[in-house]
């Protein structure tokens, strides 16, 4: 019963997952609101939202080629092979944003939701199993502007909130030193997009004003492949590991639907009338080639240290269904990163802190988002520890947190300046499932 708690905590991020990753909630014209509001995630397919666990999250997201083998790293699958015991993780982010403009302006948004949900299972001394969901995009922005016109002043207001979510099984088997993983999986979400423009009449009661909607649902399969290969130095506990991933170009089912309402607004009388739906339009979301390699040093459950390079070909992402979605979007994105863990003492039971494992890194990078011919710079560092909460030595469960500091965007072309920081808290124990027992 000493594992009850922990339980209920992973079933309480499945009821989460259901209210997080897959309702949608209304839009507000209100850049202000209680949601974190990004206005670059109006592009494309939204804001890339980290779904690695949180002790990944604590050291520059270094994934290519980390293995642990009571960790499940989700974003290279060939790590799976490296797993000893059964392993649960869930967690938890939050997120802060204050976006300034060059003309001085500022405001500060910030949200709360699921990170992921991993269960890894080890198949043998020589291959894993992993199955998780983990989210892929969100998007969530409110802005509004006001303009002068013949018939008088005009707001024009952009909404939108959505996302993709992704769940995935995946397998990896080792050979000697080489580990080759799978994931595949189903990526599917869906987008509200809302543009509304309102006269400001100063003398007369009556408005004429129009709202156009546009609903967007994707799905499809979806798959990565990774590799790692390690090298133990011989009458040491020193371990080299080089390890990558590919994920190539993938077509996703789209359906979007459009309206156009015209508002009549008789001071005393509101009437809404749709003068245009397209019906249902079907088409494919290409989503583009993207790869990963990186390589790290480690000892024993000592300390790692790793750098990281990926990069996306978004040259090749086309919307057929929405074409709307393809303004805005860079030839090609990067990012390298670096990062480390460091236990002081694991088996130390006289001194809590020497079983922490303390973690930090840092990364630059471009967003796949282009605007008014320039590209957005993405850079920040982060710091991250897991804490044993059992005594015993044996037991590998931990609590970790995380903690993300970047600035993304510029002031440059009219352009703005993003400063975000990013809580993660979440929960990793591990069992003796599914593995005989030699003695009774």
């Amino acid at each position: 019963m000493s594992n009850f708690p922990v339980k209920c905590f992973i079933v309480a991020l499945i009821i989460v997952s259901g209210n997080t990753l897959f309702a949608q909630t209304s839009s507000s014209s209100n850049p202000n609101s209680e949601r974190e509001n990004n206005p670059y995630s109006k592009y494309g397919i939204g804001e890339f939202w980290n779904g690695n666990n949180t002790a990944l999250k604590g050291m520059g997201n270094i994934t290519s080629a980390y293995q642990d083998p009571f960790t499940i790293n989700s974003d290279n699958p060939a790590s799976y092979s490296g797993l000893v015991l059964t392993t649960f993780e869930g967690g938890l982010i939050a997120s802060h944003r204050t976006v300034n403009a060059a003309s001085g302006e500022s405001y500060s948004t910030g949200t709360a939701s699921l990170g992921y949900i991993n269960i890894g299972v080890p198949v043998g001394k020589h291959a894993g199993l992993s199955l998780g969901l983990r989210p892929f995009t969100k998007t969530y922005y409110a802005l509004v502007d006001t303009i002068s016109t013949p018939i008088g002043r005009t707001v024009r207001s952009y909404a939108g909130d959505g996302g993709l979510s992704y769940a995935y099984l995946g397998g990896a088997y080792k050979y000697k030193g080489l580990s080759l993983g799978f994931n595949l999986g189903y990526m599917f979400g869906n987008y509200r997009k809302f543009t509304t423009v309102a006269v400001i009449y100063d003398t007369i009661q009556k408005a004429y004003d129009a709202n156009f909607e546009r609903y967007i649902n994707i799905g499809g399969l979806y798959w990565k492949g990774g590799v790692q290969y390690e090298h133990k130095f011989l009458d040491t506990d020193y371990v080299f590991r080089v390890g990558g991933t590919l994920t190539l170009g993938q077509n996703l089912n789209e359906r979007v639907n459009e309206y156009q309402i015209a508002i009549h607004n008789f001071g005393d009388t509101i009437a809404n009338d749709t003068v245009y739906n397209s019906g249902e339009v079907k088409g494919k979301l290409k989503m583009p080639v993207s790869y990963s390699i990186g390589i790290m040093l480690a000892r024993g459950d000592k300390w790692a240290f790793g750098i990281d390079y990926t990069a996306t070909n978004w040259s090749k992402f086309n919307s057929s269904a929405d074409t709307s979605m393809n303004y805005g979007i860079a030839s090609q994105s990067y990012k390298i990163a670096m990062g480390g863990e460091f236990t002081p003492n694991s088996a130390d039971l006289t001194s809590y802190f020497s079983r922490v494992t303390y973690r930090f890194g840092l990364y630059y990078g471009t967003e796949y988002v282009k605007l008014q011919n320039t590209t957005l710079p993405d850079f920040g560092v982060t710091l991250g520890g897991s804490f044993p909460y059992k005594r015993n030595t044996r037991s590998h469960s931990r609590i970790s947190t995380s903690l993300n500091i970047g600035r993304t965007g510029t002031l440059t072309n009219g352009l703005l300046q993003q400063t975000y920081v990013r809580f993660g808290f979440g929960l990793t124990f591990n069992e003796k499932w599914f593995i005989p027992r030699k003695y009774e």
